[in-house]
């Protein structure tokens, strides 16, 4: 039988300003009907851009060539409109963020009944009846009621939940899904890993699963293709490359989680933070003219502690209230109870009395490329907090402060001269906490500080962490979903839910015996998965 995709000698360039970029060089693969084929590599690695160019959807700069064949039909030079035809139909697509593939102007049901008309000859109310099936088959609670509904108003996992409605909504032979659950929390991860599994035995389609994460190939596909530089370095069985793997770059992939613990805390290090009985709660309008219809309690009465040199991990996932406390902290967002940094109770400050205090309370985000300016170069971004806080440096003494900055994240302080585009996304990362340091704080607040970045530059951001906090005596606030690097970060971790710490203990003594249900399906989704399939799953060789 025919493989579903066959890839031939596919190579792909782009034209940029510094000239021929060289993406994609001789690739080669078949997928098989019913098979997961796990794509795997970092930023750059040119797996997604192998796709792409399949499906013809490059950028328009550039240039593929080689043979890309979908049922015996070769896609590479096709028109138009026959690859418009097929797309949809015989083979769709799946991307990683669905709030930037689905339109916020229309509803959910509009757009899928817009997807359902393009290919079928159908009323709109027949294609409306068919979304709301859709919606139903990928376990969209009242589904027919959410067709009225914008992307907006609905979670990231139901998003990703709609994305696969488009999809599949003519039962495509191929599915591309290209990182469709890194955005997601390891609970709507393994929900939507689940999905897939058992759409695919339902539908018989193939899968060309795309990720830079290991533990989820080892979890959903039976044979792996691992990229790098734009060339396939091995290939093989996923228990025969995850059990010995030949290549160097594989094993350092495999190598990649975030690894070993942060020393113990002095017990006699004094208390930098504390945090008693904070809430933070939002009117949310609904309605044509705002009606005030709901409050939504964010933060529900939580209080923490930190020391000096601490690390205490914040976990839970989006929307239990752990990103709105770290801000409420800083006065970023609007909160009641008591915040005590060292000896100043922060809250009832005013914003010129506070600016002073931020000095040595800094905070890193997810997003470095959203938190830098693109109008300055490294060296004045790192720099610029020296300007208001120690306003009698020197532009040579603010310079020369900026490049010890620099070399103490481990950058060359030559780069500063740069601008942020030019520096990959963990380059970038490391910038944000240069420009934190250089300040010289006590306290660093870190939001989901590795979660947009490759798995092997995660654990080199992990390292520099720890090595920055044991030189410096720093204390952390450490937020995130990603319970591996908490592990490898904290000495204690809070578990939230619903605005509410629902556990709290000593990480190695929390991971071992959670006493919350809710944490234990935190930990079965974060790590119970490394080792076993995805339930349902078992594609053909």
């Amino acid at each position: 039988m025919a493989p579903v995709l066959a890839i031939r000698d596919l190579d792909i360039r782009f034209r940029t300003g510094a000239g021929e970029l060289h993406a994609v060089k001789r690739v080669s693969f078949a997928i098989e009907k019913g098979e997961t084929l796990a794509i795997v590599g970092e930023s750059g690695s040119g797996k997604s851009q192998t796709m792409l160019a399949a499906l013809g959807l490059l950028a328009a700069n550039g240039g593929v060539t080689g043979s890309a064949k979908l049922n015996g039909i070769e896609l590479v030079g096709a028109s138009q409109s026959a690859l418009d035809e097929l797309r949809g139909r015989k083979v769709a697509m799946i991307f990683q963020e669905p709030m930037t593939s689905l339109d916020p102007l229309y509803t959910i049901g509009a757009q899928l009944v817009k997807v359902l008309r393009r290919h079928k000859p159908i009323s709109r109310v027949a294609a409306r009846e068919e979304a709301a099936a859709l919606l139903d088959r990928v376990r969209i609670p009242d589904a027919a009621a959410r067709l009225d509904s914008y992307p907006h108003e609905m979670s990231g996992g139901q998003r990703q939940r709609v994305m696969i409605a488009m999809a599949l909504a003519h039962g495509p032979d191929l599915l591309v899904a290209d990182e469709p659950t890194t955005a997601l929390d390891v609970t709507i991860q393994a929900e939507i890993l689940e999905l897939l599994g058992a759409l695919q035995r339902e539908l018989g389609m193939a899968i060309a699963f795309i990720t830079h994460d290991l533990g989820l190939v080892r979890r959903f596909a039976k044979r792996v293709i691992v990229m790098r530089g734009g060339e396939i370095v091995e290939h093989g069985a996923v228990a025969d490359i995850f059990s010995m793997p030949k290549h160097d770059y594989t094993k350092a992939l495999l190598d990649a989680e975030p690894a070993g613990r942060k020393a113990p805390v002095a017990a006699d290090a004094p208390i930098v933070l504390t945090a008693d009985d904070i809430r933070v709660e939002y009117e949310i309008l609904r309605g044509m003219f705002g009606r005030r219809t709901l409050m939504v309690k964010a933060v529900d009465g939580v209080s923490i502690a930190l020391r000096a040199g601490e690390t205490l991990g914040l976990v839970g996932e989006s929307g239990s209230g752990k990103s709105t406390l770290a801000r409420s902290i800083v006065r970023l967002a609007p909160a009641t109870g008591l915040v005590r940094f060292e000896d100043r109770a922060l809250l009832p400050l005013s914003k010129s009395e506070i600016r002073p205090i931020r000095k040595t309370l800094q905070m890193v985000f997810q997003d470095p490329y959203g938190s830098l300016s693109p109008r300055m170069s490294v060296g004045e971004i790192v720099s610029e907090g020296l300007r208001v806080h120690e306003p009698g440096l020197t532009a040579s003494q603010r310079d020369a402060r900026a490049a010890s900055a620099l070399e103490e994240v481990r950058l060359d302080p030559e780069m500063r001269r740069r601008f942020p585009h030019e520096f990959s996304g963990g380059q970038r990362q490391r910038i944000a906490i240069a420009r934190a340091i250089v300040l010289r704080p006590k306290l660093v607040i870190l939001d989901e500080p590795t979660s947009a970045l490759d798995r092997t530059i995660q654990k080199a951001i992990v390292e520099l962490l720890r090595d920055l906090q044991a030189r410096h005596g720093l204390a952390y606030l450490f937020v995130s979903h990603d319970l591996a690097t908490v592990r490898a970060m904290a000495d204690r971790i809070a578990v939230m839910k619903d605005g509410k710490i629902v556990e709290e203990g000593e990480t190695e003594s929390l991971l071992a015996n959670p006493r919350a249900d809710y944490t234990r399906r935190l930990l079965a989704a974060a790590f119970t998965g490394k080792v076993e399939r995805v339930k349902g799953i078992e594609p053909s060789s």
